[in-house]
């Protein structure tokens, strides 16, 4: 019995006498390497939000301005109409006072040489404990 032509079935690409170049992966790993700099240095991690302040009115005393929370926030403490406590009691306490009367004004007043991340982290909470009317006073000389 004659033996049959048998033909080899490769999947490797034919050997026309040249050997194929090898791709470098170095160029692939800086280019990535490039973006993530380039995200690292152009994300932001810190969260950016705008708070609403309203600025009395008047100069002068006025009837809303009367019965209005004041909120020192003093280099020593936090003080709610004079007596010191933590940002969360005086946080409970207007809500609690705004669940009374909604409108009542809440006036915070910063002291001077206290940073302004004190302040907006009082301002912060306020708005939170759900303070519409706030605003921002500073203390007269």
């Amino acid at each position: 019995m004659p033996a049959l032509p048998t033909a080899r079935l490769s999947l490797a690409p034919p050997n026309n006498g040249r050997r194929r170049n090898l791709i470098s992966l170095t160029p692939l790993i800086d280019v990535v390497f490039i973006l993530l700099v380039f995200f690292m240095l152009a994300s932001s991690f810190l969260d950016w939000r705008s708070i609403a302040l309203d600025s009395p009115k008047q100069t002068g005393r006025s009837a809303s301005l009367e019965q209005a929370l004041l909120i020192e926030v003093r280099a020593d403490g936090l003080r709610l109409a004079g007596e010191t406590m933590s940002l969360d009691r005086i946080t409970g306490r207007a809500a609690a006072a705004l669940a009374k009367k909604s409108d009542r004004p809440v006036l915070v007043r910063p002291d001077d040489g206290v940073a302004v991340q004190e302040v907006i982290q009082v301002v912060d909470a306020l708005s939170a404990a759900g303070v519409a009317n706030l605003s921002l006073i500073r203390r007269n000389k």
